[in-house]
């Protein structure tokens, strides 16, 4: 068997191993994923009502802002599984598993790549559940076959660049608590984007950090995939530069993290 061949096979062993430490401790991904889900409802059926009268001039109504809303959630839920990546990483890192796996003849790329493929999937799924819970408290999607499989695509790309990202956060976090602090913003960036309300209503001063940060290019663009609005060559193309540009850096600064000396 050649090295790829045993590369591809400690992939596959590191994926089902972190896939079945999900299904045997779902505590977590289940709190994760709560948060997207609980204000997705607080934000339709406490606050409807009052945000959807701040937009399009006062005119739109609850199931407009159910359609501006839920691209947002599914994106703050990518942020969510990430974020719990970065606290399984750092379970690893301080229970000594990773030790174990330095001294094994495997690939060293394979401990990451399990983590992160996982992770992906996972993210996947959460991303399925919520849309069918959207879908049942008003959500109406109009998007064309295509559309739907370029959405799927975007959110792939951005769960693949925030798992990574978070990767290197639970590599250099000193515990699971720590990893959680420093994640945060992974949950918290989409708040200060588009997510809730479009950035035009924001104040002039922080407009231009609104629009232009990593997540409210990839929530206009997955917005405009699933409900035909206008997308944008800027938004497209930020969308797509900061999924790649982001997916890179992760992995480099988490390959280059994980090969240093383990922590004493």
């Amino acid at each position: 068997m050649n090295t790829a061949s045993h590369a591809f096979r400690d992939n596959l062993t590191l994926l089902r191993r972190n896939l079945l430490h999900a299904r045997r401790y779902p505590s977590l991904t289940l709190n994760l994923l709560l948060t997207p889900v609980i204000l997705l409802l607080l934000f339709v059926y406490v606050f409807g009502d009052v945000m959807s009268a701040g937009m399009n001039g006062g005119t739109a109504d609850r199931a407009e802002y159910v359609a501006y809303l839920v691209p947002g959630i599914l994106v703050m839920t990518i942020g969510g599984t990430a974020l719990g990546t970065a606290v399984s990483v750092a379970m690893d890192m301080t229970e000594g598993i990773i030790a174990r796996f330095r001294t094994m003849p495997i690939s060293r790329a394979s401990v990451l790549i399990g983590h992160v493929v996982g992770s992906v999937i996972q993210t996947l799924m959460a991303l399925a559940l919520v849309l069918v819970i959207a879908v049942a408290i008003g959500f109406r999607p109009n998007a064309t076959p295509v559309e739907w499989v370029a959405a799927v695509g975007l959110l792939a790309l951005v769960s693949l660049a925030l798992t990574w990202i978070a990767a290197g956060i639970g590599l250099v976090s000193p515990n699971a608590e720590g990893a959680s602090n420093i994640g945060l913003p992974l949950m918290v960036l989409p708040l200060l984007g588009s997510a809730f309300v479009p950035v035009d209503l924001m104040p002039g001063w922080f407009r231009w950090f609104a629009e232009y940060q990593p997540f409210s290019p990839c929530i206009e663009t997955l917005r405009g995939l699933l409900l035909g609005t206008e997308i944008g060559t800027v938004n497209g193309l930020l969308a797509l530069g900061w999924c790649l540009g982001l997916t890179v850096v992760g992995y480099l600064w988490s390959k280059a993290q994980f090969n240093r000396e383990p922590r004493q």
